[in-house]
C-alpha cells in the first residue's frame, strides 16, 4: 500500500496548525502558499480534515483553521484515515479463484488464509499508527519537549526572526 500525496500535505497542514498560536486561526491563503497546490485541491483536503474532526474551520475576516484537539490527542491513524479512508492492503479480486477454478476447496481456503494474513498485518499497522501522536513526532523532529508556537500568518521578516530563534534554541545558543 502506498499513501497518496494528500496524506503528506495533510501532515504538513497539521504540523503548521500544531505550531500555530492556538487562538489565531491560520488562513487558508497561507496554507495554500506553503503547500503550493491548487486552491480546489486544498479545499478537498481541508474538508476531509474538518469532517474527521481533526481541524476546525473558523469563518470571518480573521478566519482560517485551527486544530480541533491538542497535538497529543491526534494520532497518525486519524490523519491517514481522514485523507485516505479506511485502508485494506489486500483487495480480493477473485483472481485466485479464477486461476485455480478446478480446485474450489483450495482456492476458497487459500483466499481466506491470504485475507486473514493481510487483515492481521493491517491491524498491526493501524495499532502502530494509533500510538504515534502528532506531538510525539514533533518532539522527535525538534528534540525538545516544548514546541515553540508561532503565527504563520505573520510577515516574512517576523518568520525569519522566529526561525533564527528556534534554530538557536535547538543548537543551545539562547
Amino acid at each position: 500500500m502506498k499513501l497518496t500525496k494528500g496524506f503528506e500535505q495533510a501532515a504538513c497542514i497539521i504540523i503548521l496548525l500544531a505550531t500555530q498560536e492556538p487562538n489565531i486561526p491560520l488562513s487558508s491563503h497561507e496554507i495554500n502558499k506553503r503547500l503550493r497546490c491548487s486552491p480546489t485541491y486544498l479545499k478537498k483536503i481541508m474538508r476531509k480534515l474538518v469532517v474527521s474532526k481533526i481541524i476546525d474551520s473558523v469563518s470571518g475576516n480573521n478566519g482560517g483553521f485551527t486544530l480541533a484537539a491538542s497535538p497529543d490527542q491526534i494520532n497518525l491513524l486519524q490523519v491517514v484515515e481522514a485523507v485516505e479512508g479506511p485502508t485494506e492492503t489486500f483487495a480480493d479480486t477473485g483472481l485466485i479463484v479464477e486461476v485455480f477454478k478446478e480446485f474450489p476447496y483450495f482456492t476458497d481456503h487459500g483466499t481466506a488464509i491470504l485475507k486473514n494474513a493481510f487483515a492481521q498485518a493491517d491491524q498491526l499497522w493501524r495499532d502502530f499508527l494509533k500510538k504515534k501522536t502528532v506531538h510525539q513526532l514533533m518532539i522527535e523532529a525538534v528534540g525538545e519537549e516544548k514546541i515553540s508556537l508561532y503565527d504563520w500568518n505573520q510577515s516574512a521578516e517576523k518568520k525569519e526572526l522566529f526561525i533564527k530563534k528556534v534554530m538557536n534554541s535547538i543548537h543551545g545558543n539562547d
